[in-house]
């Protein structure tokens, strides 16, 4: 139950609010899936976290306005793939509009049928279980299928920089 009043939010200031939410050190992920047609598609992501044991659950969060809602939010699995420190070059590769990262990047292929990258320090595979739109994104709940892990020093975002986990201050 919220009980808190509504903020004025005409006095936030979102920049200074971003600025602090970079101090929160997070592991870096590239979400991927697989499209009716057999085409893939994935997404650099920093917003993951997990929900529950039991049932495994995990969530991650996506822009509202983001061109890829349709098909992340229409699509019944996907798999989100935990890069390792040597992987930022992955990071910028999903992040970057009009290419088709898939051509350089190495692969395979989960359960069901869904992109893995190879050398993450983990992966998801999930059922899209829910969504709730909340503020200008929408929050994703994956209930996990399958996981794996390889020990790998994971790939750290903080404050606008990718690195590992010995950032430099």
């Amino acid at each position: 139950m919220n009980t808190s009043s509504p903020r004025n939010t005409a006095q936030f200031d979102t920049v200074h609010f971003r600025q602090a939410l970079s101090q929160f050190a997070t592991g870096v992920t590239v979400i991927t899936t697989r499209l009716a047609d057999g085409s893939f598609r994935g997404l650099t992501a920093s917003s993951f976290n997990s929900v529950s044991l039991d049932p495994p659950l995990v969530l991650w969060s996506l822009g509202s306005a983001a061109n890829s809602m349709p098909i992340f939010s229409g699509n019944s699995h996907y798999v989100i793939n935990v890069l390792s420190a040597d992987q930022a070059h992955l990071a910028k590769l999903f992040s970057t509009r009009g290419q088709d990262p898939f051509g350089q990047v190495d692969y395979e292929l989960s359960r069901t049928g869904q992109p893995v990258i190879k050398g993450c320090t983990a992966w998801f595979e999930c059922h899209n279980r829910s969504r709730y739109p909340e503020g200008d994104h929408v929050i994703f709940v994956g209930e996990v299928e399958h996981c794996e892990f390889n020990p790998r020093e994971p790939l750290v975002f903080h404050g606008g920089r990718l690195g590992g986990l010995h950032l430099p201050v």
